[in-house]
């Protein structure tokens, strides 16, 4: 699927909100560059990661966990942890991901944002055009950003202070909102928000968001009580 089809499948009014999501990952990926190049990183290192790895929580991980003294192999370990949530991902768009060597390039472009978009749509083509055209954008603007913030790195010293990091769940925040008026989705998020909140002081980063998974059986099995 070509980024023209893709447009004219969404219409104009969703593909006009997947190039703003796109261009606020960008943003981000100027702070994500900028913390990197400030922590010692070389330039084309953010750079080369955002077009490899595609996932901003992993990456932002492994650049925190480097600048704090650890070793790679332990921020690696971090961000593969944190990614793990991909598995989950992948059960959800079996009709989305394509057989054949297209399943290499569209494993490569799933993140939040696109198994999100994707999951909102109801018909097939729908889902297919969403996950294609966010992945594509991301794939496009996440490095972009990435690269202009490491060259800004010099000039900019306290990034955090500039609160880009707060857009990211932000956005997601604002797709899921509409899926929570169904109830059985509703307490799912609720329970697994607890069990993240719960186990997040005494669990390393990236294990209570995988354990607040266990919400999801639960709560399908209440909803199926009731």
């Amino acid at each position: 699927m070509t980024m023209r089809s893709a447009w004219r499948t969404l219409g104009p009014g969703v593909s006009h909100g997947i190039a703003v999501m796109c261009c606020s990952v960008g943003i981000i990926g100027v702070s994500y560059g900028a913390i990197a190049v400030t922590s010692g990183f070389p330039v084309w290192f953010p750079v080369l990661t955002a077009l490899l790895v595609l996932a901003a929580s992993s990456e932002f991980l492994f650049i925190g966990i480097i600048a704090a003294g650890g070793s790679p192999l332990a921020a690696a370990a971090a961000g593969l942890l944190v990614n793990a949530r991909h598995l989950s991902y992948g059960l959800a768009l079996p009709e989305v991901i394509q057989p054949g060597w297209r399943r290499v390039a569209m494993t490569h472009l799933m993140n939040d944002e696109s198994v999100v978009l994707a999951l909102s749509e109801q018909e097939p083509a729908r889902k297919r055009a969403a996950y294609w055209l966010c992945g594509a954008g991301m794939l496009a603007c996440w490095p972009a950003g990435a690269l202009a913030g490491a060259l800004l790195g010099s000039a900019v010293h306290d990034t955090a202070a500039l609160g880009l990091d707060a857009m990211f769940p932000a956005v997601i925040l604002a797709l899921i909102l509409p899926a929570l008026r169904d109830r059985g989705t509703r307490h799912a998020a609720l329970a697994g928000a607890a069990i993240a909140l719960a186990s997040t002081a005494f669990l390393p980063p990236g294990l209570p968001e995988l354990l607040a998974l266990a919400a999801v059986p639960l709560s399908m099995r209440r909803a199926e009580a009731a």
